[in-house]
């Protein structure tokens, strides 16, 4: 009788700026049967690069990266067809719903352990979700409108305007930062008060830390 077909391992590109982390999960999914690892990335734009260049079938990729949120990335990311599961050092089901809502196929804690992990990219090779059944159950809420969110998506220069803000910046460093003036920086900060429902600055952080927009 004819042998059946071998089926490929499904191959993963780790995206991870600090070695030591990548080392452990690189060498338990490169023990793993099935899967490969054919590529690491340590920036947002390596593993856009890494991800054209090795057409990987699942991108592990850590959120917190040198050059900014990676869940803003998922979305290039997948376009070769990639599923993207994402590490997180705090899971919530706000930052879940980013993660879905971007298009990304899972979220994985950092503390979790490394057969879990494994089996989070099976599932995700597989066509399935990879959620963890708390986070799942929050996402879904999320996403049928019975648990409310923080209302409209910021934009990505609001977002890095949000970001500096949480880190105690003023409107004159945040223009300096982003190359933009002081009444440009004003009006990033107003439509993100109105999109978080905020009446001032202070409160928009509170908000976006709960629903886990900036750490």
């Amino acid at each position: 009788m004819p042998s059946s077909p071998t089926t490929p391992p499904s191959r993963v590109l780790l995206v991870e700026d600090h070695d030591m982390v990548a080392e452990a999960i690189g060498q338990a999914l490169e023990r793993a049967d099935g899967i490969t690892v054919v590529a690491r990335a340590r920036s947002i734009a390596e593993a856009l690069a890494e991800t054209q260049r090795h057409k990987p079938d699942v991108v592990v990729l850590d959120r917190r990266l040198p050059d900014g949120d990676a869940i803003g990335a998922i979305g290039e990311l997948s376009t070769t067809g990639a599923r993207v599961l994402v590490l997180t050092g705090e899971a919530s089901a706000s930052v879940a719903t980013r993660v879905a809502e971007a298009g990304g196929a899972g979220l994985v804690l950092k503390s979790s352990r490394l057969d879990e992990l494994e089996t989070a990219v099976r599932q995700v090779a597989a066509g399935e979700v990879a959620f963890g059944p708390g986070l799942l159950a929050g996402v879904l809420d999320r996403l049928t409108g019975r648990v409310r969110g923080a209302g409209t998506p910021l934009t990505a220069r609001e977002q890095e305007t949000l970001v500096l803000l949480a880190h105690g910046a003023s409107t004159e460093e945040i223009g300096e930062r982003l190359g933009v003036t002081r009444n440009t920086v004003r009006n990033h900060v107003q439509r993100i008060l109105d999109k978080l429902g905020a009446r001032s600055k202070l409160e928009a952080v509170a908000i976006a830390r709960r629903e886990g927009l900036v750490d």
